[in-house]
């Protein structure tokens, strides 16, 4: 109790980092359990214990089911699902936020609340890039509506499963699929309006840059003969426009192929404008050269950032006459001026931007020609290269994980197997490259995941878990119906949120129909009050592996989920108890 207590004052007070206080908490149960051993037990037992959380499978689920959104992500596999949302979203973000919260909800009731989280999280992040609400102000709320939603199956989680699986060893009645739905369904419309809108205004915007922030990028759109734009006009088109891009010069009369306009915006609007208007903002011939190229070295297509220095031979020369596409086989997609030039921009008699020292260069192209075209134009490159996604392989990266995701919804395949078994496939079949995986784990959640298992046996092994539930059944008895039901979902809920969701189950089931006997109360409500406390895991990043996922994504601390969490648990304790006293008429 004191190691639990101690873990969760040091990632209340935010003075270390995430990984450092994991780290430390598996060190201190290693050497402790190792000096001080268990009853029956070898010191080597606890050096075990310590470190099983590094070859447990809720670890390993979680590594394959990021490489899996990892290959979803590389492959565009959910850009049309980013796209209708975004669409929802900028047509007013209130709504975009309230549809997906409720599409969370109904789509973990059916299917684990992993692989649920782990299609939408890419879609979120993918928003965010987009213009839309930052990925921290929409992921606690939207994993929130994912567990809420698991809450009101059977199968909507494997832990629903163990508890019911438990009550009916020791003797309680089989409870149904939909048994308690209804029960969840209002406590949901209850919470609802605490997601959509509190929940984001507690939340700040965690975003690494703003996208206001972003470079903008100044190029020529080039019109081929196959784009929508020919035969339109300005006005017909303005709804297809990415918030940060716009013509710096308005065509008079409708498009016409082969047309070349100035335009400008950040790398992200002129990627979805070229995509949505079907044009270039390059040469097709070098984009098909760049693209052959990397089919045959097997290597990615790469998006980076290179600053003209004082010694490039391009200093004074533009695109059309410095020769890059020839010389080095890469794609020039626009040219970033800084503050002082932006208004002053050096032109050539077509009015073509003249480069000059301290320019930002948006080039397209395979590593090798990059590094070529670096070196040789003494040019310095940007770190945070973006590598082009690999539509060729959209529909098969949706496919594994679809599949995995299937077969672990129907009951199939455990999660575990089924993810590692789609991260495999994912390797094989090229749509995540095995020197990439590193970009698809995060070490924060690795050590995190490690340290939570670790923390979970400790607090059962040693006893305290029972010791918890033996103190409390002793003070129910002086309780009305509604508070023994609110005891006990708040007892299973902390120990979720600092043990596991399985150690949760495995003590609090046993402890609910003992306190049901002795009490001469049904035992169904109570082992539902068991079942909602192991699903109502959102006050600490510890308390599910959803949690766990969105960490890295949203930059998210303790605190966030302290304080976003708690008024969550209190409303659906609340909610809950008074519920099941009026279903069961107590």
């Amino acid at each position: 109790m004191i190691v639990t207590v101690s873990v969760f004052i040091a990632f209340a007070r935010g003075r270390m980092t995430a990984e450092i206080i994991s780290l430390l908490t598996i060190a201190i149960i290693a050497l402790g359990l190792y000096f001080f051993p268990l009853p029956h037990a070898a010191p080597t037992d606890g050096i075990a214990l310590a470190f099983s959380g590094f070859g447990h499978h809720a670890l390993i689920t979680i590594c394959a089911l990021m490489v899996m959104g990892r290959g979803l992500v590389v492959t565009g596999a959910l850009d049309p699902a980013a796209r209708l949302l975004e669409r929802v979203f900028k047509f007013n973000q209130q709504l975009g936020l309230l549809v997906s919260l409720l599409a969370a909800m109904f789509l973990s009731m059916g299917v684990n609340d992993t692989p649920v989280l782990v299609l939408l999280l890419p879609i979120f992040v993918a928003l965010t890039a987009r213009g839309g609400l930052p990925a921290s102000k929409t992921l606690i709320p939207v994993n929130a509506a994912v567990l809420i939603g698991g809450m009101a199956t059977t199968i909507g989680t494997s832990t629903n499963i163990l508890v019911v699986s438990i009550a009916r060893d020791l003797g309680m009645r089989p409870i149904g699929v939909f048994d308690f739905t209804p029960i969840v369904l209002v406590a949901a419309l209850v919470a609802l309006p605490y997601l959509w809108l509190v929940m984001p205004r507690l939340l700040g915007d965690n975003s690494p840059e703003n996208v206001q922030a972003q470079r903008r990028f100044f190029t020529r759109l080039r019109v081929p003969a196959e784009s929508d734009l020919v035969g339109r006009h300005f006005d017909e088109i303005l709804d297809r426009l990415p918030n940060d891009f716009r013509f710096e010069e308005r065509p008079s009369g409708p498009f016409e192929a082969g047309q070349r306009l100035r335009i400008s915006g950040t790398h992200d609007a002129l990627e979805e404008a070229i995509r949505s208007l079907k044009g270039q903002v390059a040469p097709g011939w070098v984009i098909d050269r760049i693209t052959r190229t990397a089919a045959e070295l097997g290597e990615d297509v790469q998006v980076v950032e290179m600053v003209v220095t004082a010694d490039s031979r391009l200093v004074g020369r533009t695109l059309s006459t410095s020769g890059i596409a020839d010389l080095y086989g890469v794609a020039v997609l626009g040219i970033h001026k800084p503050e002082k030039l932006l208004h002053n921009e050096p032109m050539d008699a077509h009015g073509d931007i003249r480069m000059a020292e301290g320019d930002v260069l948006l080039v397209m192209g395979v590593p090798r020609g990059l590094q070529e075209f670096a070196s040789t134009d003494s040019l310095l490159q940007l770190e945070g290269a973006r590598e082009v996604p690999r539509r060729s392989k959209a529909l098969l990266a949706a496919a594994i994980m679809v599949s995995s995701v299937g077969m672990a919804s129907v009951g199939l395949l455990p999660i575990a197997i089924a993810a590692l078994g789609g991260a495999i496939t994912m390797f094989v079949t090229g749509c995540v490259k095995f020197d990439r995986v590193g970009r698809a784990l995060s070490a924060k959640v690795i050590v995190l995941v490690a340290a939570s298992i670790a923390i979970g046996r400790l607090i059962l092994e040693t006893g305290a878990a029972a010791w918890l539930g033996e103190a409390m059944a002793s003070g129910l008895q002086y309780l009305p119906p509604a508070g023994v039901l609110a005891a006990i979902m708040l007892f299973v809920t902390l120990l979720t949120n600092f043990a596991s969701n399985a150690t949760a189950a495995t003590v609090g089931t046993p402890i609910a129909f003992s306190i049901a006997t002795q009490l001469g109360m049904p035992p169904e409500p109570l082992i539902l009050a068991v079942l909602f406390g192991c699903n109502l895991c959102y006050a600490t990043p510890i308390a599910y592996q959803t949690n766990m996922l969105i960490m890295a994504e949203g930059s998210y601390t303790f605190g966030d989920y302290v304080r976003t969490g708690v008024p969550l648990v209190l409303l659906m304790v609340g909610t809950l108890s008074a519920l099941l006293v009026y279903t069961y008429r107590m």
